[in-house]
């Protein structure tokens, strides 16, 4: 049977929205408690025990549930070019990366938790320029097996954002130059919250991942990574 640990509480989305109309340092010093009970000490048991189930999808990737440092992005906004200067996240943010961490050219897993908006993401989003070109090549090398690694049955690639015109250096009649025209290379799967406080849920996570697996293989050797 699963673990209570594996669920995402209603007591996370209620201190989001709460987060959410008193976005202050003053309130947040105020709550620092319930965040710690009721936001991060719960995605810290989600990531634990999601880890095993990771593990057997791909080895290499990385479940740290640490609470510095880790999958678990940080609250906290970096303000200093944004116009606005609210000083924390009403989301919060898990990934579980490839070798090298966030800063990997690879693909990786996501789970975005917000009141109303639950996914989980898989794929690269806006690689740096190498691994969007090493991306690209691979592509136009293999247009069969990216077509079947992209196409995968309950993980199709989101629609993002793609350039207006073919990129520089590839064949405009390409079969997939709608596909090289792409800036990120993603799948996403949503959830309610309900699905996400259910017991059960770090394993209806873990389905979504091994649905995406395919792309993430393609990904992962385009972009030069262990799989």
């Amino acid at each position: 049977m699963p673990s209570v640990d594996t669920a995402i509480p209603a007591s996370a989305f209620r201190f989001l929205r709460d987060l959410k109309r008193h976005n202050d340092r003053v309130w947040f010093n105020a709550n620092k408690e319930r965040y710690l009970a009721e936001l991060r000490d719960p995605l810290l048991r989600f990531i634990a025990a999601f880890a095993p189930k990771l593990a057997k999808i791909d080895r290499h990737l990385i479940a740290d549930p640490s609470p510095n440092g880790g999958s678990l992005f940080r609250i906290y906004r970096d303000t200093r070019f944004a116009r606005d200067k609210s000083p924390y996240k009403t989301a919060a943010g898990l990934y579980f990366a490839p070798p090298g961490g966030r800063e990997s050219p690879g693909p990786g897993f996501y789970l975005h938790v917000e009141p109303g908006t639950v996914f989980m993401g898989a794929g690269i989003w806006r690689p740096d320029p190498d691994t969007l070109k090493r991306v690209r090549d691979a592509i136009a090398a293999s247009p069969a097996s990216w077509k079947k690694a992209s196409r995968t049955k309950g993980a199709p690639l989101d629609d993002g954002d793609k350039l207006a015109r073919p990129p520089r250096g590839y064949d405009p009649a390409h079969p997939s130059i709608e596909d090289l025209k792409r800036k990120s290379f993603t799948t996403t799967r949503n959830f309610t919250e309900s699905q996400a406080s259910a017991p059960d849920f770090a394993d209806r996570y873990a389905a979504a991942c091994r649905d995406a697996v395919p792309l993430m293989k393609f990904l992962a050797a385009a972009a030069g990574v262990p799989w």
